[in-house]
């Protein structure tokens, strides 16, 4: 069983699919909180991720339109911020070659997270 807590950026560059922001919990495979986003647009091979929310940022990873953080430790400190902040923003190059921004607005996410938990460790 997984369960999810998702959600669409307020401001979204434009592109082919809808992007979203994902924190996941697969009790099964021992995986908590788990940060996954896709982009409004696929990156260029090599581009540079960065995360930010509020004041604070990190380097992802990621290819196509895929984004993760880098390890479990990074996950579980990134899901905290996102707990507490305000906004957060997800930047890279387009395969195009222009750069673009995804935006979130976090409040209620501490809530879905919780919700998200919960629902895996009921079952």
């Amino acid at each position: 069983m997984r369960c999810f807590a998702v959600a669409e950026p307020a401001q979204a560059a434009g592109g082919k699919w809808r992007p979203f922001a994902s924190v996941a919990h697969w009790p099964a495979n021992r995986v908590r909180s788990q940060l996954h986003m896709r982009l409004s647009r696929e990156m260029r091979t090599g581009s540079a991720i960065t995360l930010t929310i509020d004041d604070r940022r990190w380097s992802m990873t990621g290819s196509g339109a895929d984004v993760w953080a880098p390890s479990p430790r990074h996950d579980a400190f990134i899901v905290a911020k996102m707990r507490s902040g305000r906004s957060m923003s997800i930047e890279a190059v387009a395969g195009s070659g222009g750069g673009f921004a995804d935006v979130y607005k976090l409040k209620g996410a501490a809530t879905a997270i919780d919700a998200a938990a919960l629902g895996c460790a009921r079952r």
